[in-house]
């Protein structure tokens, strides 16, 4: 989702008050809108309503994929890829932020006292499961895979 110049605040208070949707910040004006319960076409056609002629909505939901890492070592895993600092008063449940992971972008977002989810292209899934793992053998890092949302 991207505001439209001069509508970044509107866009931010439809967003907060658009209900059941976790929303991401990309940038200045830039946000990732995602939701568990809503198809991506229902979650666009949702905010398509909502934020009508205040922001451009594009789905991206076949072209991204999230990673859910949680467990007591989790940021000393993602700290061997990732020069951001997680500790808790620096990086607050419910902050978002782009960074490099190794060589590979995603948008990281801490969503519980020992949770984060990385967001990442399709294109790039492959490799940052296998960084992840590289980065977690340390830990016997185990996957679990899902189809939710």
């Amino acid at each position: 989702m991207l505001a439209v110049t001069g509508e970044e605040a509107d866009v931010a208070a439809g967003l907060a008050a658009s209900g059941d949707v976790v929303v991401r910040f990309v940038g200045p004006g830039e946000w990732l809108v995602l939701s568990q319960s809503e198809t991506p076409e229902g979650l666009h056609r949702a905010l398509s309503l909502l934020l009508a002629e205040t922001a451009y909505i594009v789905d991206q939901s076949d072209g991204r994929v999230v990673f859910r890492l949680s467990g007591p070592n989790v940021r000393r895993i993602l700290a061997k890829g990732i020069a951001t600092d997680l500790h808790p008063a620096a990086f607050e449940t419910g902050t978002s932020s782009n960074v490099l992971c190794g060589h590979i972008s995603v948008n990281l977002a801490r969503t519980g006292e020992n949770e984060f989810e990385l967001i990442v292209m399709r294109s790039f899934a492959v490799a940052l499961f296998d960084d992840l793992r590289v980065m977690g053998r340390e830990f016997d890092l185990s996957a679990d895979f899902s189809t939710q949302g």
